[in-house]
């Protein structure tokens, strides 16, 4: 479950991020994931925005095994962080 969930966040993080100031930053406030069957293979994440607001997004991402199976689901809430870069000084 751990790949599996790191590319879902990934998947929504980069969703959320698409819509936001390229001079902001985005952190993870809370997720929600479900593990649909065991993943085969390599993995495809799908990220979609399902609200974004001033401060918070709502974010889901499928994800797919190498069958086209759907292995799992998650929910996640973003939070912006404006005027933070996410680069290193």
């Amino acid at each position: 479950g751990g790949i599996v969930g790191m590319i879902a966040d990934s998947a929504c993080g980069y969703a959320a991020y698409s819509l936001m100031p390229a001079t902001s930053s985005l952190v993870t406030v809370e997720y929600k994931i479900n593990i649909l069957k065991p993943a085969v293979g390599s993995l495809l994440a799908r990220g979609r925005v399902i609200r974004a607001g001033r401060s918070l997004t709502v974010t889901v991402a499928d994800v797919y095994g190498d069958n086209g199976a759907h292995v799992a689901v998650m929910q996640q809430t973003l939070m912006m962080l404006p005027d933070t870069p996410d680069t290193p000084e």
